[in-house]
């Protein structure tokens, strides 16, 4: 008779109702007889002790719509929002809801002059960037330059509101300027229809604040996690070349210029039209161009002089206009800006174009567009969040990128997101809240009103260096020789989206990056990790055979581990790879001439789920080998894991007889069975 043991012959012991027994160590327990006198009689031996085998309990009984609560509850919710409501007052409860919707009524009560002096030195820094960024940007996604201003007004003054980064600064960024120039110029060509072209921007804009509203509002935040990282970055890199070839329109003063965007009719279309190419354009731009990247690397080389490349644009921008404007060159030697409207934004609402033949590429731009733009401003928020010790909430970052580029649609604005060169500029300036952006509004309002006139003489090249200036950090190839040396798999999913952006279009390279990471998903999950497991020897330690040297093969049993759940997708795989390890083990004894193969012990203590497939792979492997008079034997099936086997009958019905807690118990166990019943 066998103490303690945790054999499935009773289900209703395996509720553990009042055990906390639980626990993976073992116990042995040793009394100390008496010690004989010596006119007493030898005592017999004493028996070995016997080692204590823990139950493997099924998780406490709880109602399916308790049990759906908490599971929607921990997809949905995993951060428990509202948690801060339990148990205050309605009036409370309604501050808590305003604070919640509106950061700035959480710190906004807080906010002290100490930090708006602070804020004031970062707004104005950042407004230096984003005038000459705003404007380039938007001859980048084909649209006036006056509408990168716009947007480098309206979308801050919401976002501090709404927004929960103190650090991310608000405007347009290249690579979703890129992308909408590119996915609205195949259908629509922007010299010959700007003012179609204008309305699908604002439509495509509005619906990609629509969709990232909703993303938030639902919290839905993980679609933006099938971009990974790997691909990112060589998506990234791809659209920054991209970028920086297109702009050599500018620098070299082409008029006739290819809207490709695939690298080789790009750089036909510069060779093709080098008699359009200006001496005078290439000397001005180059020159800027290397002031550009070397005050980048300055403030690359010694932070603290952050400044040098955050004032380097504007500066840029005002030397060369003031050079153009004193030697008052033709068109054909030096391509100028022009007029630019004074005045603040107009309402745009009634250019919505929510209908039309257009309807479909306006959706499928506002989609596109608003995942790169949320990629790309939440990582920021999140990276300078992690850098001052706080945190961003993903899904209310959402919520506010989103109702920004909503309300920027209805007043002259494109779509909007976190820059990360603005925001390294911000962080480095001393920014301590989101004010910052509201002063970089008022500091764009104030040029918007009154300076506007100023940049009739600005040229076009100096926009073109700009831009290339910022976009070549995008290009990262210190994290792709990381990712080759890490994972490779990491690799050839950066080095397919980086090609697919080149040589096929920036729209399909994203297409490439989501395939590539939804494939790997795919890999993972139905081709999940198997091992088999070996004893190091004088410890109750099992580990992998081939990662340890010292972990030995225990004579008579195979000990195989799972280390996914089993779902439909990865069940018949998992069957055909464990009948594989048995066959494989079975031969190594029969050329080694070792003790036969007799019990089967799966470790499940990676396998966090199982489906209705997955019970039927362990029913229909536990009857094949039967038939080949081998046991299968489970070790510490997860919580959810045991309650389905309970529920569908199986662990009665194909008669499993054991479910250990750890692999070292049911060696033990077993091996006692075999000694006791030769």
């Amino acid at each position: 008779m066998r103490a303690n043991s945790n054999r499935v012959d009773d289900f209703p012991a395996f509720a553990c109702q009042d055990q906390t027994t639980a626990t993976i160590a073992t116990a042995t327990v040793v009394v100390e007889p008496p010690k004989p006198s010596s006119d007493d009689p030898m005592p017999p031996p004493s028996p070995p002790p016997r080692r204590e085998l823990h139950r493997v309990c099924l998780p406490p009984k709880k109602p399916t719509l308790q049990k759906l609560k908490s599971r929607l509850g921990d997809i949905f919710f995993p951060d428990n929002p509202l948690s801060n409501f339990k148990n205050q007052t309605g009036i409370r409860k309604l501050v808590l809801a305003l604070q919640f919707l509106f950061p700035i009524l959480h710190w906004g009560p807080n906010y002290s002059f100490r930090l708006l002096k602070s804020d004031i030195v970062s707004g104005l820094t950042i407004a230096s960037l984003a005038i000459p960024q705003g404007i380039s940007y938007a001859k980048l996604a084909n649209l006036p330059p006056i509408i990168g201003l716009y947007s480098s007004f309206v979308p801050p003054l919401l976002y501090a509101a709404l927004g929960s980064s103190r650090h991310l600064a608000v405007g347009p960024v290249s690579i979703a300027s890129l992308v909408m120039g590119t996915m609205l110029g195949e259908a629509v060509s922007f010299a010959d229809e700007p003012m179609l072209y204008l309305k699908l921007a604002l439509t495509a804009t509005f619906l990609a604040g629509v969709f990232q509203a909703s993303l938030g509002l639902l919290r839905l935040g993980f679609v933006i996690d099938f971009l990974s990282k790997a691909t990112l970055i060589g998506f990234m890199a791809g659209a920054a070349i991209i970028v920086s070839l297109q702009q050599l329109k500018g620098l070299l003063g082409i008029v006739h210029f290819t809207n490709q965007m695939q690298i080789v009719p790009v750089l036909s279309s510069v060779v093709k039209h080098r008699e359009e190419w200006s001496w005078q354009t290439i000397t001005m731009g180059f020159s800027f161009l290397f002031l550009l990247l070397a005050a980048r690397k300055i403030s690359g080389r010694a932070p603290k002089l952050f400044w040098v490349s955050a004032a380097a644009p504007l500066a840029s921008v005002i030397i060369s206009t003031i050079m153009v404007c004193a030697i008052k060159p033709t068109t054909r030697q030096i391509q100028i800006i022009g007029h630019l409207p004074k005045g603040v934004n107009p309402p745009s609402l009634n250019m919505l174009w929510l209908g039309g033949p257009h309807l479909v590429l306006t959706i499928k731009t506002g989609i596109v567009t608003g995942i790169l733009s949320l990629t790309e401003g939440i990582a920021v928020g999140r990276t300078f969040a992690a850098l001052d010790n706080y945190q961003v909430d993903g899904n209310k970052e959402m919520l506010a990128i989103g109702l920004m580029n909503m309300a920027g649609s209805c007043t002259s604005c494109y779509v909007t997101t976190g820059s990360f060169s603005r925001s390294a500029v911000n962080y480095n300036a001393g920014a301590q809240s989101a004010i910052s952006n509201v002063i970089m509004a008022v500091t764009v309002f104030i040029t918007l009103m009154f300076l506007m006139p100023l940049f009739y003489y600005t040229p076009n090249l100096i926009l073109a260096a700009v831009i290339i200036t910022a976009v070549i950090g995008l290009i990262n190839y210190e994290a792709a020789i990381q990712l080759w040396n890490i994972d490779k798999l990491d690799f050839i999913a950066c080095f397919c989206s980086f090609f697919g952006v080149l040589f096929v279009s920036v729209p399909m390279g994203l297409g490439i990056s989501v395939g590539i990471s939804v494939f790997k998903i795919l890999l993972h999950v139905t081709r999940p990790n198997t091992s088999i497991l070996g004893n190091i020897p004088g410890t109750q330690i099992y580990q992998k055979i081939g990662r340890y040297k010292e972990a030995e093969r225990v004579p008579s049993f195979l000990i195989m581990a799972v280390e996914s759940p089993i779902y439909f997708a990865n069940s018949t795989y998992l069957q055909e790879r464990m009948l594989r390890w048995i066959r494989e083990e079975e031969d190594r004894i029969a050329a080694n001439t070792q003790s036969t193969l007799k019990c089967i012990i799966l470790d499940m203590s990676a396998v966090t789920a199982i489906d209705t497939c997955g019970i039927d792979l362990l029913r229909e492997l536990r009857m094949m080998l039967r038939k080949r008079s081998l046991e299968l034997v489970l070790v510490n099936p997860s919580g959810t894991v045991m309650e389905k086997l309970h529920e569908s009958k199986n662990l009665e019905s194909f008669g499993l007889q054991r479910v250990y807690l750890t692999v070292g118990e049911a060696v033990a166990d077993i091996s006692s069975d075999w000694k006791a019943d030769p």
